[in-house]
C-alpha cells in the first residue's frame, strides 16, 4: 500500500486541495486584477483617490530617511571625537538658544596657558591635546597656480592624531619636535593631493596656506562627506606654528581621552574641578566653560527626533484618515455599480466570505499601489536632500510604508466588502447593469 505523501491533508488523508483554499486563493486573483484594471481604466480618479495615502507614505519615509541620515551624521560626529574622548571647550555644543546665549556671556575662551595646567595636572588620561577650533578657520589653498578655496586649516598639538579619527595614509604627523620648533611643515587631506597632485608624490613639497609656505610631510586617510560637505579638504600644522604666523592667543578646544568608558566620568569631574579652580569659580556658581562628551550629544539629539516624529506621526496620521476615507467612499460606489456581478457571482455559488475578501482585496491592493507610489516619490525626495543636507532611506521604512498603506485599505474596505457580502442574490439580480 502507497504511503501517503507529505502533502496529505489530515482530514481524510487527502492529498487534494481544499475546496476553500482553492475558492480563496482563486478570488484573491481575481480581485487583483480587478484592482489594477480598475486602476488603469481610470488613472485619473485613481490618482485622487490614493493621493492622500501616497502623501502620507511619502511623508513617513522621507521623514524616517532624513532622521535616519542625520543618525548617521551625528554617529559619524560623536566617532570623530574619538574612542572614549570627551572635549572642553567654552562652550557646550548642545544647548538651547537661552542657554547658549547666556554661556556666550559668560563663558571665557580655552587658551594654551589652560591646556598646559591640564597636561600637567589632570592624571590617568590615556592622551590629552588641543586644537583650535572645533572646526578651525577657513583659507585657500595654493600650488603652482591652482587654487582650492575654503579649505580647512587647524593647528594641533601632535597627540591630536592619536586621539582624533584622522589615520596617516602617507608620510608621518608632526612630532614634538616639530611643535617645539614652530616647525613650516602640515598635515593635508586627500582633496588637496587630488587638486594638487594627482600624479605626483606630495611628500616633501611646498603648498601655500593663507599665503604662507608649508611643506607636506603627511597625508591622511579618505574619510568622506557628510551634509555634502567633503571631510577631506583639510590642513593640519601645529599648533605652535599656528600661534606664530596667524593667532597669537587662539581659542582651545582640548581633547581628553580616557583608557575606557568607565573612566570618563572620573576624567570629567577631575577636568571639571580642576578648570574651576584655576578660574577661581564659587560653587554657586555654573561652569564657565563646556565639556562636551558622546552621550551630551546623543541625548539632544534624542529630543529632537522625539519632536520630529511626534510631528511626522500626526501629518502621516491625518493623511493616511483622509485617504482611507476616499478609499472606502469609491469602494461603496464600486459595490453600487456592481450590484448585478455580485448577484451573478452569488447565484453560481459564491459564498459571502468569497465577496467579502474579493472587496477587502481590491481595496488593499489600490491603497498598496499608493504606498508603492508614496515609496518611489521618497525615493526622489531622498535623493534631492542628499545633494545639499543628508538622506538614508531604511529599509525597514519602505517596509513600514507599504504595510501601513496596505493595512488602512484593508481597513477602510471592511465596511463596503461587508455591504457587499450582504446583498441578497434575488435582489442583486434585478438591479440593471
Amino acid at each position: 500500500m502507497a504511503t501517503p505523501s507529505k502533502t496529505a491533508v489530515a482530514e481524510g488523508g487527502s492529498t487534494h486541495p481544499r475546496p476553500q483554499t482553492i475558492s480563496f486563493w482563486v478570488t484573491a486573483r481575481e480581485a487583483l486584477w480587478i484592482a489594477l484594471d480598475a486602476l488603469r481604466a481610470h488613472k485619473l480618479r485613481s490618482f485622487l483617490t490614493l493621493l492622500g495615502v501616497v502623501i502620507a507614505t511619502t511623508t513617513l519615509i522621507s521623514v524616517m530617511s532624513i532622521v535616519n541620515g542625520m543618525n548617521l551624521y551625528i554617529s559619524d560626529l560623536v566617532a570623530g571625537l574619538g574612542a572614549n574622548v570627551f572635549v572642553i571647550h567654552q562652550f557646550k555644543w548642545a544647548q538651547g538658544y537661552e542657554s547658549w546665549l547666556k554661556a556666550r556671556r559668560r563663558n571665557q575662551p580655552i587658551r594654551l596657558e589652560e591646556y598646559e595646567f591640564l597636561k600637567e595636572n589632570l592624571t590617568g588620561a590615556k592622551n590629552l591635546g588641543a586644537s583650535i577650533g572645533p572646526r578651525g578657520r577657513s583659507v585657500n589653498a595654493r600650488y603652482e597656480g591652482r587654487t582650492l578655496y575654503e579649505v580647512s586649516l587647524e593647528g594641533n598639538t601632535p597627540s591630536m592624531i592619536d586621539i582624533g579619527t584622522e589615520k596617516v595614509a602617507l608620510g608621518r604627523y608632526f612630532t614634538q619636535s616639530d611643535y617645539e620648533h614652530n616647525a613650516m611643515v602640515c598635515f593635508i587631506g586627500t582633496d588637496l593631493v587630488d587638486e594638487f597632485f594627482p600624479n605626483v608624490d606630495p611628500i616633501g613639497k611646498e603648498i601655500t596656506v593663507a599665503n604662507t609656505p608649508f611643506k607636506v610631510i603627511g597625508v591622511a586617510e579618505k574619510v568622506g562627506t557628510t551634509f555634502g560637505q567633503s571631510l577631506d579638504k583639510f590642513v593640519h600644522i601645529p599648533l605652535s606654528t599656528f600661534q606664530k604666523v596667524f593667532v597669537a592667543r587662539p581659542q582651545l578646544a582640548v581633547s581628553v581621552q580616557a583608557w575606557n568608558a568607565e573612566q570618563m566620568t572620573v576624567l570629567e569631574d577631575q577636568a571639571r574641578a580642576l578648570l574651576r579652580a584655576r578660574r577661581h569659580i564659587p560653587y554657586t556658581e555654573d561652569d564657565t566653560f563646556g565639556i562636551n562628551a558622546s552621550d551630551t550629544l546623543m541625548e539632544t539629539w534624542h529630543r529632537l527626533t522625539d519632536t520630529i516624529f511626534a510631528v511626522a506621526i500626526g501629518i502621516v496620521a491625518v493623511f493616511m484618515v483622509v485617504g482611507g476615507i476616499v478609499i472606502m467612499n469609491i469602494m461603496l460606489a464600486s459595490v453600487t455599480e456592481r450590484t448585478h456581478e455580485i448577484g451573478i457571482r452569488k447565484s453560481l455559488g459564491a459564498r459571502r466570505r468569497d465577496v467579502l475578501w474579493q472587496f477587502m482585496i481590491e481595496s488593499s491592493v489600490m491603497a498598496g499601489t499608493g504606498g508603492a507610489l508614496g515609496v518611489i516619490a521618497s525615493l526622489v525626495i531622498s535623493r534631492l536632500v542628499n545633494i545639499v543636507f543628508t538622506s538614508s532611506v531604511p529599509v525597514s521604512a519602505v517596509v513600514i510604508g507599504l504595510l501601513l498603506s496596505t493595512a488602512v485599505g484593508l481597513f477602510f474596505g471592511i465596511y463596503p466588502a461587508s455591504q457587499a457580502a450582504l446583498l441578497d442574490p434575488i435582489e442583486a439580480l434585478r438591479t440593471e447593469k
